[in-house]
């Protein structure tokens, strides 16, 4: 779904106030499911349990920075495995998403990116998804996403917050953005990230609620690993925010002369692809797509895509690497061993 305008902070017309208003208990709702949901234990499961979620929906940021931990943890010698809901695929799990046997339409698209990092399951049981990844060898197990799942211990649980829009309009799903009331969040969390635009960038931590905040706020952006091609450029995206691509493909000094924008997770139609073929013919551009809409199209036309690859990069990554060693040591603290190197 594309977020409805009345969803940010913006100063918004009466017809947005009336949705809100409207909304708003359907808000309440929502907010005292997921506190009742959230009153379960976890199960304990014999592995590290990393979260990385947010708590608005869609859009922060998320995905790179799973696979940035996957990639200190490797490099911290641990043995470390993602699990995904798999979200917009239709394998419900467990099982291990492939990527030269799966496609986006099997296993959604963001497990298809973290499978170029590390193992990935796929399970709508977040816990029968973490004991198959145990028994493969998993020392920890890092969730995309799940931060309002119970199902499994959390032996540390961040927070990814885009540092531009932040929470929205504050309000809880649908009257705003938000899966869970920002303070009720932010009690759970063990840290929050932030992701800005880039290395220069510092976020407004009073504006995000975060001035005294007394738990590690670390400061992320994505950085590309290659600067977009010479001449027009047509950019499209599916994702959370399509406007935010938009706007780093500009800065990275990009010639973007028109954009087309979908919602999250959007399967692109044929005649999706006949209009971006058609829109980028007519300025005779190069057409541009991020990463997670790239494992979404067909390998043909894919071909004739510059794919934009992004990496997350920490201001603090020492900050990052002790947070990881801290729930490393949560885990052994309850008795779970590392496997005998």
């Amino acid at each position: 779904m594309k977020p409805p305008a009345f969803w940010t902070s913006a100063p918004a017309g009466p017809g947005a106030k009336i949705a809100r208003l409207l909304l708003s208990p359907l808000g309440a709702i929502q907010t005292a499911a997921t506190a009742n949901r959230l009153k379960s234990a976890g199960r304990r499961v014999d592995a590290a349990v990393i979260c990385v979620g947010n708590l608005t929906m869609g859009g922060s940021g998320k995905t790179p920075v799973v696979a940035h931990i996957l990639d200190r943890l490797t490099a911290m010698d641990v043995t470390a495995h993602a699990l995904s809901r798999g979200y917009g695929g239709r394998l419900k799990g467990p099982c291990q998403a492939v990527p030269e046997r799966h496609t986006a339409a099997d296993t959604g698209d963001e497990p298809l990116l973290l499978a170029r990092h590390a193992p990935v399951w796929i399970s709508r049981d977040r816990a029968a998804g973490a004991i198959r990844a145990i028994i493969d060898g998993a020392e920890a197990i890092v969730m995309d996403d799940g931060f309002q799942n119970p199902a499994l211990h959390k032996d540390l649980s961040l927070v990814v917050i885009d540092g531009e829009t932040g929470w929205g309009n504050g309000r809880v799903f649908p009257a705003g953005p938000l899966r869970e009331p920002v303070t009720t969040g932010l009690s759970r969390a063990d840290a929050v990230v932030v992701m800005v635009t880039g290395p220069e960038d510092t976020p407004d931590h009073d504006r995000l609620g975060l001035e005294d905040l007394q738990k590690p706020v670390l400061r992320a952006w994505l950085e590309p690993a290659d600067p977009p091609p010479p001449g027009p450029l047509v950019a499209f995206a599916g994702i959370g925010r399509p406007e935010k691509f938009f706007d780093a493909i500009r800065r990275q000094g990009g010639d973007l002369v028109d954009t087309a924008g979908f919602a999250d997770h959007h399967v692109y139609t044929a005649r999706d692809l006949d209009r971006l073929a058609d829109l980028a013919e007519s300025h005779d551009a190069t057409l541009v797509t991020t990463e997670k809409d790239a494992v979404r199209l067909p390998a043909g036309f894919r071909e004739k895509v510059w794919v934009s690859v992004v990496q997350a990069r920490f201001a603090d990554a020492g900050a990052l690497d002790a947070l990881l060693q801290g729930g490393m040591d949560a885990a052994a603290g309850r008795g779970v061993k590392r496997q005998a190197r």
